[in-house]
């Protein structure tokens, strides 16, 4: 029904609504309290909050990190020296691929996880071909996600500590157009957030690999104002997501950045920046499957939330 589609667009894109829902998250949003605070931004933890709330601050305070530190690292040490390049190379080239990460025991007891909880019914499918937050119902994903040799490589590859936020899993190519995740995940300063994906059987061109452009993490973060999609005071923007994605094409376009495509071996992870363009090929042979799993990870006492939707992100810090 038109009017009740149009009520329910209303309502999501006004600010209200969307504070007075996050007013009984308390315990979800109360950790970017303390860096409002810091900040100086006259802020409540159910606040709707974007970019253009820190405008008056410096919006070039990226994070930084030390990668010397990854020396201290035992996963470093016992990964293969092509992996420990290309950790060393992460400032460089916004991403990072480690080889073998996962046996293919662990692989398939990750699978056999999924398997169940979307034949229970503990899970469905979201957004298409999403499945979201596994890591909550199944050990097998919550272990892996906080392993604490990975974790000791985000902390550094951040610049502090890394707080697992979410996992999705993909039993198809998620076919996503190139995008920066810092649209969806974005931080204050800019660049807390880490990607880490999984994959969780052999990637080949049939079956819609992850692509990502090397070196786009140093392009600039575009944000809510770079598409002309900041609203109002009392409405998020209304542009459609497409318009984004014209806007990271025609960017691409001009820097003439080269697409990679990641054609993993199962257990193979690959590490990427905040700002890193990424997306998925097409998946063209629809009778392969393309089993794979992405964390996010937020850093640790820096403002998370959500660009496009301009609502802080629900998460629990300890």
């Amino acid at each position: 029904m038109p009017i009740f589609d149009n009520m329910i667009g209303f309502l999501r894109r006004f600010k209200p609504t969307l504070s007075l829902y996050n007013f009984f998250q308390k315990s979800q949003l109360d950790y970017n309290v303390p860096v409002y605070k810091k900040l100086g931004i006259p802020k409540k933890y159910y606040s709707s909050v974007s970019s253009k709330d820190f405008k008056n601050l410096d919006q070039g305070t990226h994070l930084s990190n030390d990668l010397s530190q990854l020396d201290r690292c035992e996963l470093y040490h016992s990964s293969s020296l092509a992996s420990q390049e290309s950790l060393s190379a992460f400032n460089e080239n916004g991403y990072a691929i480690l080889e073998n990460f996962l046996s293919h025991k662990e692989v398939d007891a990750i699978n056999s996880a999924i398997d169940e909880l979307l034949k229970n019914g503990t899970l469905k499918y979201k957004y298409g071909n999403k499945i979201m937050f596994a890591f909550k119902h199944t050990e097998h994903i919550n272990k892996v996600g906080k392993n604490t040799r990975l974790q000791e490589v985000l902390d550094v590859l951040l610049g502090r500590k890394a707080i697992l936020f979410q996992s999705i899993n993909f039993t198809s190519g998620s076919e996503q157009a190139s995008h920066s995740d810092s649209i969806h995940m974005t931080t204050y300063p800019l660049g807390g957030l880490l990607g880490v994906w999984f994959a969780l059987e052999d990637i080949t061109d049939e079956n819609g690999p992850l692509h990502y452009y090397p070196g786009s993490h140093k392009l600039p973060y575009y944000l809510n104002s770079d598409y002309d999609n900041e609203g109002s005071k009392w409405f998020i923007g209304d542009k459609d997501y497409k318009a984004y994605e014209a806007m990271i094409d025609s960017k691409l376009t001009d820097q003439k950045i080269k697409k990679k495509s990641f054609l993993a071996k199962k257990g193979d992870v690959l590490i990427w920046h905040a700002n890193l363009i990424h997306g998925g090929n097409a998946h063209t042979n629809k009778n392969k499957t393309r089993k794979s799993m992405v964390f996010h990870y937020f850093g640790k006492e820096v403002v998370c939330y959500h660009e496009i939707s301009q609502r802080p992100a629900l998460m629990k810090t300890s």
